[in-house]
Formats: structure tokens, sequence, C-alpha cells
């Protein structure tokens, strides 16, 4: 993947994009009226040599939790990748796994061993020193969730690389972590998988204080944030990173730096992420000086951010946009329906109304620029006359398809989710498809309930690919029947488990070529798009860590003296 870089826009050039009148706005920022403004003063560390600078990000929404092995959003990740981190970084160009915690690695056993030399004289945030035998103690934890744990947490990511926990130990692909020295440990697998090393680098696999794990039972959720069911560990999470938790008020959380931190501890001594849930507050509170970044940046907003002469940093598409249904819906298991629901679709109009331009149309779920993309992969298109013979041929007679998308959020993948709802049910509507819409704030659950089983025939969500694989975007959707999709296709869940244990090469890219083939040709979601997303930024920042896979560091913000 080419490298991300920010660009000065200048004031006064035309609008590149198509663009939307601005929406009233029927919310606030929710940051707390004590909340710092970008250019607030040093950091408490700074008298002690450290760091100085505050930094203010502008989030869509809050975490749903700061324990990264029981969530899966991107706004808890982008928290935690600042406080723990893993055996292994990515590489911002490539996407290919870079020393971190551990420092070397060997592979043996066909793919089935692998060693790391772990790296020396680093200790987490709470003193407690890290070794082989924590990283033991995380992996081991991660394998012996329970299925209740797994039910409760807001998203879990363990079973989706290795396939299953310790309840379903013969089908798991994890065999076991050794402790071989303080600095070395062996993890073996039952079975080569060969995305583990880049898997590795996803922000579930960091590696937390087991002392502060124990301490804060980590496992137990009996606190909630929002309604959202958490540990006291998941509220204050300790690792070895640069940054430390200092608060997490309502709409606003404060990191500090580590001042042991072993690496670099860049300009930055104090990160506040601060929360405005509306995309056109996100914007204002930039132009007012009020924070220094926020992402997904919209349509709407792109215009306005040119004409003031804003950075707009634009990453490479690595996530896919998906129409999501459930086959446990029963009008939904007759694939002339899901072919119908494909067929009416005018995905150019979504693009062209509601993404950043250059985003392109996505047939398949596998981004462009992954091997096992499938130029041949099939398509329906856009044909509302056929839509409408197929509903016919089905028998389909009115029956009603709950369809849930998101209130107050931006994702990368989705910047504007009621907008596409309401051109997506138009155009559903439009060939006779009865709809009813099922609104659902995303603070209150709509990640959790659209992905378990449920009544939500369809839904609105996407997928954002975190380390350069095709399995990390087919294995996780497809790999295995989920609530999600109550996809059931038995041969397509045996290629990708044959393709992911494959060596790279020709062999393996075909297979992915097929199992791509296969999904489109199934129709279990309809891709709609691969978005390009976007940042603004103040004119403070000089350089910003811009990441396909989300990989930003702010030690590698550079900032203006």
């Amino acid at each position: 993947m080419r490298p991300s870089t920010v660009r000065r826009i200048a004031a006064g050039l035309g609008a590149i994009l198509l663009l939307l009148p601005l929406a009233a706005c029927t919310g606030s920022p929710t940051p707390a009226p004590s909340s710092p403004t970008a250019s607030a003063g040093a950091s408490a560390g700074a008298n002690d040599g450290g760091p100085s600078a505050v930094f203010t990000f502008g989030t869509a929404s809050e975490p749903l939790g700061l324990d990264p092995a029981l969530v899966s959003d991107i706004e808890s990740y982008r928290v935690t990748r600042q406080v723990l981190e893993g055996l292994v970084g990515v590489d911002q160009t490539t996407g290919q796994p870079t020393p971190l915690l551990a420092t070397e690695w060997n592979t043996g056993d066909e793919g089935r061993s692998y060693d790391f030399k772990l790296r020396e004289k680093v200790n987490f945030q709470d003193g407690a020193a890290f070794d082989a035998a924590s990283v033991c103690s995380n992996f081991n934890r991660w394998f012996n969730f329970p299925e209740a744990l797994r039910k409760q947490a807001a998203g879990t990511t363990f079973k989706g690389v290795f396939k299953a926990h310790a309840d379903q130990a013969s089908l798991s692909i994890y065999k076991g972590c050794t402790a071989v020295a303080p600095d070395n440990v062996k993890i073996e697998l039952t079975q080569p998988f060969t995305g583990f090393l880049q898997a590795l680098a996803l922000p579930a696999f960091a590696l937390s204080s087991p002392q502060a794990l124990a301490a804060r039972n980590a496992d137990v959720l009996n606190q909630s944030r929002d309604g959202q069911p958490v540990s006291a560990y998941g509220l204050h999470p300790v690792g070895t990173g640069p940054y430390v938790l200092d608060s997490w008020d309502k709409g606003n959380i404060t990191l500090a730096g580590n001042k042991s931190y072993w690496g670099d501890k860049g300009q930055i001594g104090t990160i506040n992420f601060v929360t405005y849930d509306h995309t056109q507050t996100r914007m204002q509170a930039l132009l007012d000086g009020k924070i220094d970044a926020y992402d997904a940046v919209t349509v709407e907003n792109f215009d306005q951010l040119v004409k003031r002469g804003k950075q707009i940093i634009q990453r490479d598409p690595f996530s896919v946009m998906y129409l999501g249904m459930n086959q446990e819906v029963p009008i939904l298991q007759n694939i002339k329906v899901r072919q119908a629901i494909e067929m009416a679709l005018d995905k150019e109009t979504l693009i062209r109304r509601f993404f950043i331009d250059n985003t392109a149309q996505a047939s398949q779920f596998v981004p462009p620029k992954l091997s096992g993309f499938n130029n041949n992969a099939p398509s329906l298109g856009h044909n509302p006359a056929k839509a409408k013979e197929l509903l016919s041929e089905a028998g389909y007679n009115g029956e009603e398809l709950k369809f849930y998308y998101p209130l107050n959020v931006t994702r990368p993948y989705l910047p504007t989710p009621e907008k596409v709802y309401a051109e997506i049910s138009k155009q559903l509507t439009a060939v006779g498809l009865n709809i009813k819409p099922v609104p659902v704030d995303w603070s209150e659950g709509y990640l959790q309930k659209v992905t378990s089983a449920g009544d939500h025939g369809l839904h609105l969500l996407g997928w954002n690919g975190s380390y350069s694989d095709p399995d990390n975007f087919v294995g996780p959707l497809f790999g295995e029947n989920t609530g999600e999709f109550g996809y059931q296709d038995p041969q397509v869940f045996s290629k990708i488990a044959r393709a992911r244990g494959l060596p790279d090469g020709k062999e393996r890219t075909e297979q992915y070529q097929t199992i791509n083939a296969q999904i489109a040709a199934t129709v279990p979601a309809v891709p709609i798009a691969f978005p390009i997303s976007a940042l603004a930024l103040s004119d403070r920042v000089l350089k910003y860590p811009a990441s396909p896979v989300l990989n930003e560091a702010f030690t590698k913000i550079e900032l203006k003296p």
C-alpha cells in the first residue's frame, strides 16, 4: 500500500466532489465543559523533561470499552493503540509485521511454531515486568474466554484468528504458549496459518499487565458505560505503551505520557479524545481551534474544509462497506430475494452522493490491492426491472424486512449512515420490498445487535482491514456461520480454512479468488464500496501517521514548534 501523505488544500480551490447541502444539526458536542482547548498548556509530565505538547482529537463516538480483547470498534482501538502494544507492529507502507515488543522471531515445525525474542528492560505501566510469562498469561486468557463472556462482550477477535476457544479446543489452531526464558516465548499452532504474524498486529492482541487484569477482574463485566457492560479493567487498561489512561469522563478521555516508556516518546505529552456525535460539530470544533484533528471527513464537510484551507489527509482504501442480510429471516433464505436486493442497489449513486471522490464500487469483500482479489467476481449490477421479476419468481408477497442502521456515529467506511440508509431504503422500496426502519444508537449496542442472532433482516455495516492478508476480510465475515448473516456454506468454510494455511503464492491467490467468486455468487451480503476515508488537521500539525489499517501511533505526530 502506498504511504498516505498530508496535503495542504489551498483555500479558493474549486470543489473536487459532488457536494450536498449541509444538513441541519440536531445534536451538540458532548465534551465535558472543562475539556481543554487544542492549544492548552503543557502536560503533567512537562516538568520532568518529557513531551509537553497537548493534542486534542475529535472522535465520532465514545469507546465501547478499553480492554482491546473484548471490543472491536474503531474508537476503542484508537485509544488502546496508544496505551497497549503487541508483540509485532505494522509497517505503515507495506502493512507487513515489524518488531515491537518482540525484536525478532523464527518459524519452525513447518509454520506451526513461532519463537519470539522479547524486548528487554520493559515494564508495564503499573511497574510489573514484561516478560515471557506475561505474554503467555495474555494468550491463555484469550484462549480461555468462556462462552458467557464472549456473548456479553462488545466484540472479540481471538476466534476469528484462531478459529475456536478452549471450550472447543479440538477446533482451535492455538496449541499453547511456553515461556522458554524470560526473554523468549514460543507460541505453537495446531496447523499453519500464513497470516499469523500479521494477525498479531491486531489491537485485540495487545498485551495487558497480568497484575492489572487480576486486580481489576478483567473477565467480569460488572460495570457499565453508556449501557455497555464492561469490566473494571476495561475502564482502566494497563499496557506498555507510550501513554497511560489519566481519566475517562463523559465525552472526554485524557491520556498522559508514560514517563518510563521504552521507546520514542514523540512531542505529545497529553492526548484528549473529545467526542462530538455529529459531523458538523466536529468540523466546527476544528475550525474554532478546539481540536487538532478529526476522522471520517464527510462529503458535505469536505468542500468547507477546502475553502478554509484546512489540511486533509486521505487513507488508501482498506475497508469495505456493505449491506448485510440475515438468512435466519425466512424470506432471505431465497437466493432470488437476495439477488433482487443486490440488483435494486444503485451503487454509483450511493458512492457519488455519500463518499469521498475516488471511492470505488465493490463487487466482493477483498480490496483490490490484496492478493486474492478477483477481477471476474460475479456482479449482478443495477437492474430494478430484473429485481422486480426475481421477487415475483421468488413468491415474495410483501413480507416485512427490518432494516437496522446506526445513529450518532461516523465510521471511515460509513461516514453518514442515516443518509446512506435513506437512499438504500428508497431504492429497495422502489422494487417492491417492504422495509421497516430500525434505527439504533451506536452507543446502545448497535454493533452487537447486528452481529448477533436476532430479527435484523438487513443492516448497514462495514469491515476495516487490520492486516494485509485476504483472510482478514473473508475469514471473520464468512469463515463460519455467524449471527450476522446466518450464512451456511460448508464448502466456502472449508476453502477458507484451507487457504489460510497455504504458503503465499499462486495457489493461495487462486484459492482466495475462487472463494471471493463463490461468496459473490451466493449473495450473503452486498458489498457496496471500498471507501476512501479522510482526516482533517489543524494548522499545528506538520505530519500525521495516517494508516490504511488505522494503526496510527500518536508518538509519530509532528507539530509546529
